[in-house]
């Protein structure tokens, strides 16, 4: 299962302020489907996204996952564990990712030395715990149609007339970042799409109308 997270309007770090933080840690690159971050472990490490994407997420002992967001470029995970207490989410890459790997006392200094990026993670920070109270709301007073129309109105953007979803999700993407199953998620989209509503060509969904509030 996956809450899908509404469209940050935190911009990421800008280019100077990743050089800076960059030169101040320890730059790696990880291929694709690595671990970053586990669950329950105890870490003093923030992440800073120089290239690539990684997912964050949870899972339970029988493998299911609730995945709370993705980050590109420009972003950074590992905050929530700079008070000292275990990790409460998992990181891995989903495309192969370059990240400058900052320590506890190495984070301190660089956010006393530039208060703008002090500011920005405190603003980055209120918007997830924003993200976390409306993906509980969803999911407690949303039924699958309206958590897919959530999920499809935040990764849309516009293109001319229309709007288009960028990431190539496959029904089963899509069904995690929902809490749904996949064949829920083939069925309303099979409906959207004979509505006229969405069209999807090698994966790209194209929104060509106002998706209804319900279904």
């Amino acid at each position: 299962m996956t809450i899908p997270p509404p469209a940050s309007p935190i911009a990421g770090l800008p280019d100077a302020t990743l050089a800076a933080i960059a030169a101040a840690g320890t730059v790696r690159t990880y291929p694709g489907n690595t671990v970053l971050i586990r669950e329950g472990e105890v870490g003093d490490s923030l992440f800073i996204l120089l290239s690539g994407r990684v997912k964050v997420y949870a899972s339970n002992e029988d493998g299911r996952e609730v995945v709370f967001d993705f980050h590109g470029a420009g972003e950074y995970v590992g905050e929530m564990s700079l008070d000292g207490a275990p990790r409460s989410a998992s990181v891995i890459t989903v495309l192969p990712t370059t990240c400058a790997i900052v320590g506890r006392t190495q984070f301190r200094d660089f956010a006393l030395a530039h208060p703008e990026f002090a500011m920005h993670l405190v603003l980055k920070l209120i918007h997830r715990v924003r993200v976390a109270t409306e993906n509980v709301k969803s999911l407690a007073l949303s039924d699958v149609y309206g958590r897919l129309v959530r999920l499809l109105n935040t990764l849309a953007l516009p293109q001319g007339e229309v709007r288009v979803v960028r990431e190539k999700l496959t029904h089963a993407e899509i069904a995690a970042r929902v809490g749904a199953s996949r064949d829920m998620v083939g069925k309303l989209l099979k409906d959207l799409v004979a509505g006229g509503y969405i069209t999807i060509e090698d994966r790209t969904i194209t929104v060509r109308r106002k998706l209804p509030l319900g279904w």
